[in-house]
C-alpha cells in the first residue's frame, strides 16, 4: 500500500517574478498587448493597416516592439476607439499630421509602461521628450 501523499502548495518562482522593464526597454506582442488591454491578433492587423507600425522582428517572426511603436499604438487605439474614426480616418490622420502626432495622443498622465523617474537625469530627459513631442504636433 503507498502511503498518500500531502497536498502540495504551490510556492511562486523566481523566474515568475521578473523585474519591471525600463521604459526604454523593447516589448514582444504579448506585453504591448497586455498594457494596451487589446489583443496580440488585432495588434497585428494594425500592423497590416498601418505602415508607420514597424517592430522589429526576430528569428521566427518574433516581433519585439520599441517604446516609439508603443506610442504610436496606443494613439491609434485613442483615435479609433476613443474619437471613434475609422480605419481610414486614422490613415488620413496619420498621413496629414503624422506619427508623432498620433503616438503623443495616446500619452497617459502616468502611461503604464513609463517608470517614474528615478534622478533629476531622467526626469529631464522625459521632459524632453515631452517638449519634442509638443513641437512636433
Amino acid at each position: 500500500m503507498r502511503p498518500q501523499a500531502s497536498p502540495r502548495i504551490e510556492q511562486p518562482r523566481e523566474q515568475d517574478q521578473q523585474p519591471e522593464k525600463s521604459n526604454r526597454a523593447f516589448r514582444t506582442i504579448s506585453e504591448v498587448a497586455e498594457v494596451l488591454d487589446t489583443p496580440a491578433h488585432v495588434l497585428r492587423f494594425w500592423e497590416s493597416k498601418f505602415s508607420q507600425i514597424k517592430p522589429m522582428k526576430r528569428g521566427g517572426g518574433r516581433r519585439y516592439y520599441r517604446p516609439e511603436d508603443v506610442s504610436l499604438l496606443r494613439g491609434i487605439k485613442e483615435l479609433l476607439y476613443v474619437d471613434g474614426l475609422t480605419i481610414k480616418g486614422v490613415q488620413k490622420v496619420l498621413r496629414e499630421r503624422g506619427h508623432k502626432y498620433v503616438a503623443g495622443l495616446g500619452v497617459d498622465e502616468v502611461a503604464p509602461t513609463v517608470e517614474a523617474p528615478t534622478d533629476v537625469t531622467d526626469t529631464l530627459a522625459r521632459l524632453e521628450e515631452l517638449r519634442n513631442r509638443l513641437k512636433a504636433s
